[in-house]
């Protein structure tokens, strides 16, 4: 405690970024540190589990550090550790978990498990100070897309998700083919700035009627063709134009579906998270057909759209205020659900 302020420090070592912060009442962040691997991982065109674990172990006591005198306090002062242990990768998870709980035990502070994707959906709280549920939430990331509604903190009731690719991970496999590169999600979003994106007809899968799960496979599969047919014709391939169609064709019906689950439970918001979240073509398209519809579309600015600490500091303290009991045999679980 500090002036009167509930702090919480928020480990996330879930993937390749090695994040750590500090946040008073759940809401405000006073540090926010995020020691990512992108450039070492672009060598290998995605993520490599056993690097990114090493990493993480050689970089997690600075992050963690830095974060606490950015935010101008120490140790001593945090009231409550908050960590992610899943979903994620496990060895990644692991060295996150061990930090948080070396921590709690040496520092006798409460320590908290957090799930990965409710930290996503509370990095809204730190952006947009307003914000209380019940809303609904559209996570869009390299592993998840999914669709969540949210009576109250630290409920959340998964109404659907990919049942093959996520949008991201569907991103990144164009990306590779067609000479963008890694990581596939920003580039993409770049070049299809440059590019028609009604130029391909790429198809809209939309699934059995009033699903709220998705799909991309096949739409990446039929990218994949689609480039394969105009190489061996010869043809020169358009690279602009083939992002601009192949995004269209995925947010377009992330974005129908966003705003068709909010409107069947009565929701008044949507609050957009995870990576894919800063995609500027979803987040205009998220506006564009929740405004028809008379629904508010929050979203987070893009530092808090990838992972970090504050996300998972905020999900720690709601928890915390709503029971979840202090857990020094926490471990990681990279297969975790909602």
């Amino acid at each position: 405690m500090k002036d009167g302020r509930f702090l919480t420090l928020g480990i996330e070592t879930s993937c390749d970024e090695t994040a750590a912060s500090v946040v008073a009442d759940g809401r405000f962040a006073m540090s926010n540190v995020i020691s990512s691997q992108i450039d070492i991982h672009t060598a290998y065109g995605g993520v490599v589990p056993e690097i990114a674990s090493r990493k993480h172990l050689e970089r997690i006591n600075d992050v963690i550090g830095k974060a606490l005198d950015d935010a101008g306090v120490s140790a001593g002062e945090i009231d409550l550790i908050g960590v992610t242990y899943g979903p994620g990768l496990v060895g990644a998870l692991l060295i996150g978990v061990a930090a948080a709980k070396a921590m709690a035990y040496a520092c006798d502070i409460p320590l908290v498990g957090v799930n990965h994707m409710h930290g996503h959906i509370a990095a809204n709280y730190l952006e947009h100070q307003e914000l209380e549920p019940p809303f609904m939430a559209l996570i869009v990331s390299g592993g998840h897309t999914e669709i969540v509604n949210v009576p109250e903190y630290n409920k959340c009731e998964k109404l659907g998700g990919t049942r093959d690719d996520a949008a991201g991970e569907a991103f990144d496999k164009v990306a590779r083919v067609i000479g963008l590169g890694y990581p596939g999600g920003p580039k993409i979003d770049r070049a299809a700035k440059e590019g028609d994106r009604e130029s391909i007809a790429f198809k809209r899968v939309y699934l059995e009627q009033g699903s709220l799960d998705f799909s991309f496979s096949g739409l990446k599969t039929q990218a994949l063709n689609y480039l394969n047919q105009e190489r061996q014709a010869g043809r020169e391939i358009n690279v602009n134009n083939v992002a601009a169609s192949f995004q269209e064709a995925v947010v377009e019906v992330i974005a129908d579906k966003a705003v068709m689950a909010t409107e069947k439970y009565g929701q008044k918001r949507i609050v957009m998270a995870g990576g894919v979240a800063s995609n500027s073509r979803l987040r205009a398209l998220m506006e564009e057909k929740a405004g028809r519809k008379g629904i508010d579309v929050l979203k987070p600015s893009p530092v808090l759209c990838t992972d970090n600490g504050a996300m998972i500091a905020s999900a720690a303290y709601y928890a915390y205020r709503s029971g979840a009991k202090p857990d020094l045999e926490l471990d990681a679980v990279p297969g975790l659900e909602f």
